[in-house]
């Protein structure tokens, strides 16, 4: 349906097409693991505006692109990351948050082991780092706010669904389990009882297999069960740490 260029919204009397004015991004948040401490990818921009200054993977999301391909562009392209958990959890539009006009974005948030992968800094990107989450730089934009945002969902969201185990190696101990999540919860479990909590949920497989190259009694290995997990969903199973 074509709308003729007079017409106007009969509430606030403004030209439809001046709505169409308006831009959309996608900014990623991409968490990871190492060492005990929870860290975020963040990129130096080597363009306008903001340039030299850290920020969050992101970009405008072209005409032709839905919003989780051009989420999944935007970490390729600027990180070289790809194929790793991603998920919405908010959108961002407040009127002046762009200093090139009305830009609204969306956030992604990921979650990786930072062992795991070597992002590497390309396109516009002029180097790429891991920072630790209570030691961050000044950011770009409204950056800080959608990383903060990140933050409080994934504190969230770990305690009602197993997605801190992307942070891990595939095969990890109950200590290594343990630690990730004081680490992302901020705060301290009682041994005994964490783990036998988190064994009688039936969601990891005990490998036979032990830690090695460690200076100490080497513990079991484990993994994640994802096929069960989806399973025990289906019966209404509710994973709560």
């Amino acid at each position: 349906m074509n709308t003729p260029s007079h017409f106007f919204l009969s509430e606030n009397n403004i030209p439809f097409r001046d709505y169409l004015k308006f831009g959309l991004s996608v900014d990623c948040v991409v968490f990871g693991y190492n060492e005990g401490k929870v860290q975020v990818l963040l990129i130096e921009r080597n363009a306008e505006p903001f340039k030299g200054s850290w920020a969050l993977p992101g970009e405008l999301v072209p005409m032709n692109a839905n919003l989780e391909d051009s989420a999944n562009d935007v970490l390729k392209n600027l990180t070289g990351l790809s194929n790793i958990f991603m998920e919405q959890f908010f959108t961002f539009g407040s009127v002046d948050r762009h200093p090139a006009g009305r830009v609204a974005t969306v956030g992604y948030y990921s979650l990786v082991g930072s062992n795991n992968y070597r992002p590497i800094a390309s396109s516009w990107a002029k180097s790429i780092r891991w920072f630790d989450i209570d030691d961050l730089p000044a950011l770009a934009f409204d950056h800080k706010r959608i990383l903060q945002k990140g933050i409080n969902t994934l504190k969230r969201r770990v305690r009602y669904r197993p997605v801190g185990f992307e942070l891990l190696s595939k095969k990890f101990t109950l200590s290594e389990l343990q630690d990730l999540y004081e680490a992302l919860l901020d705060s301290k479990f009682d041994k005994p009882n964490f783990r036998k909590k988190i064994l009688s949920m039936d969601l990891l497989i005990q490998l036979d297999e032990l830690q090695e190259n460690v200076s100490h009694r080497p513990a079991k290995l484990f993994k994640f069960d994802e096929n069960r997990y989806r399973l025990l969903r289906e019966d209404g199973f509710v994973f709560d740490i």
